[in-house]
């Protein structure tokens, strides 16, 4: 009898065991996208930065890889967050442009609400859900106002933020509401579908504190978060706590160091409470930001790069980009080759064991990259496209075409502040470049609506006012 209890117990003991690792194998990790918004390329630590300080995104960097060359599909808000959200550059449906009311030309055939991510695109959290994920949005929005365009029909469970660009990180009041003009209504702050209320302490904490409620109430299924501050966008506003402690800085500059902290601290909210939960291990932690620093509009700092937000220069498109996973990445890892956000959503499919994805997805996987299980580049060729302006990169040769200009030729490998055009050197490049460029322009949708020409000069003069790096202060 003995004899038989000892087997059946080691018969259980192996079952269990077996389990067990079955489990670990096809365990699903949790996700969690944390993205700026409008943040410098220098201005964390983890970035260089000893003006600005992140201690909760710098320890996110060392527990997985830094990408030094991780870059958005466009400089402006709107349609890098299309590119994000569908995985695929956002030309070949027709979201070129912003899509802010106002901005936009008269002959428009969009305009205002209508403006949004097509409704045939399917979204990150389309696929997610399909997995399985419970998915949830907190913050800024930004691809379209209107109901049919809202986060609660494009694949998320739960949202906390505004439909819009940009808004206070403090209540409205209701007389500011009652001044607002018609489109006032995609910067309230709305709970899931049409309940509207007000920040109860400074929006930025509020966000990471649902984030971090949602985690405690899902922590036994995987879930999605797409945490979408609005930090460290305009106006600026911080934490008067915040501020005060930056006493040596002034002006722009310091009130982006607060709210940068602040973005820091509510980020450490989300990291703290997957440690306490015991969850951080097997979820993949993304940080990164939608386009360059507008340094005139907030003293964000782009260095090492020249340029800024809506310009084609190097500090308009590439920026800061971690990613954790300690599970299946090595804590401490940098990766030097090109990678981009359109990569996230078919990284994400990949690790929540999704199918492979159709062949109209312009991201990768990069799993494979990261842990050196592929030594190629994930991307041998990019595009970047705002009317008549655009960008190929081809391996580390950039070539930037302009309206007003001739085209300029950088080796990215040597020059990565731009400041030595080859293209007179290099004729035959030139040519191939401007043939591939149009090549792949030939894929494209029109776009669905247009930006007024004035605003397209003002692009071009604030990339010439920075043409030169940044230095790091």
């Amino acid at each position: 009898m003995n004899k038989l209890l000892v087997l059946l117990s080691v018969c259980l003991g192996f079952c269990v065991s077996t389990n067990a690792m079955a489990k670990a194998q096809t365990e699903k990790p949790n996700i969690v996208l944390i993205f700026a918004d409008d943040a410098g390329f220098g201005d964390f630590g983890f970035q260089g930065s000893t003006q600005l300080k992140t201690p909760n995104l710098d320890k996110l960097a060392q527990s997985g890889v830094r990408f030094t060359q991780g870059y958005v599909s466009d400089s402006t808000c709107g349609p890098s967050r299309a590119g994000l959200m569908t995985g695929k550059y956002q030309q070949r449906f027709g979201y070129e442009e912003i899509n802010v009311p106002g901005f936009m030309s008269d002959n428009s055939a969009l305009k205002g609400a209508d403006m949004g991510l097509p409704l045939d695109q399917k979204t990150m959290a389309d696929y997610l859900k399909e997995q399985g994920y419970k998915t949830a949005v907190f913050g800024k929005w930004h691809l379209g106002d209107a109901d049919r365009f809202h986060p609660l029909k494009r694949g998320f469970d739960t949202f906390l933020g505004f439909r819009g660009g940009d808004r206070s990180y403090f209540s409205y009041s209701e007389q500011e509401m009652k001044k607002g003009n018609k489109h006032f209504f995609d910067k309230k702050l709305e709970r899931n579908f049409g309940n509207y209320e007000e920040p109860k302490e400074y929006l930025t904490d509020e966000l990471g504190k649902e984030a971090v409620k949602y985690i405690e109430e899902n922590k036994d299924e995987p879930f999605f978060i797409y945490l979408a501050f609005n930090a460290v966008h305009t106006p600026l506003e911080s934490d008067p706590k915040d501020l005060a402690k930056f006493p040596h800085l002034t002006g722009k500059r310091k009130e982006l160091a607060a709210m940068t902290l602040g973005l820091d601290r509510a980020s450490g909210y989300v990291l703290d409470k997957l440690k306490e939960l015991g969850l951080d291990d097997n979820t993949i932690v993304v940080f990164s930001n939608d386009n360059g620093g507008p340094s005139d509009k907030n003293a964000s700092n782009n260095a090492p790069l020249a340029g800024t937000k809506s310009n084609q220069l190097e500090g308009g498109i590439r920026v800061p980009f971690v990613m954790s996973w300690p599970k299946h990445i090595k804590p401490g890892s940098v990766y030097d080759y090109p990678v981009s956000t359109l990569d996230l959503l078919p990284t994400f499919y990949s690790a929540a064991q999704g199918k492979a994805l159709g062949s109209d997805i312009d991201g990768v996987d990069l799993l494979p990259y990261i842990q050196g299980k592929n030594t190629e580049r994930p991307h041998k060729v990019m595009y970047w496209k705002k009317e008549n302006r655009a960008v190929i990169r081809d391996n580390d040769w950039k070539l930037i075409r302009y309206p007003d200009r001739p085209a300029e030729l950088f080796d990215l490998s040597t020059d990565v502040g731009e400041q030595t055009n080859l293209a007179a050197k290099n004729p035959e490049r030139v040519k191939s470049m401007f043939k591939s460029l149009f090549d792949w322009e030939l894929t494209l949708e029109r776009p669905r609506w247009l930006l007024k020409r004035k605003y397209e000069k003002y692009d071009i003069d604030r990339m010439d006012k920075y043409r030169l790096p940044a230095t790091q202060p």
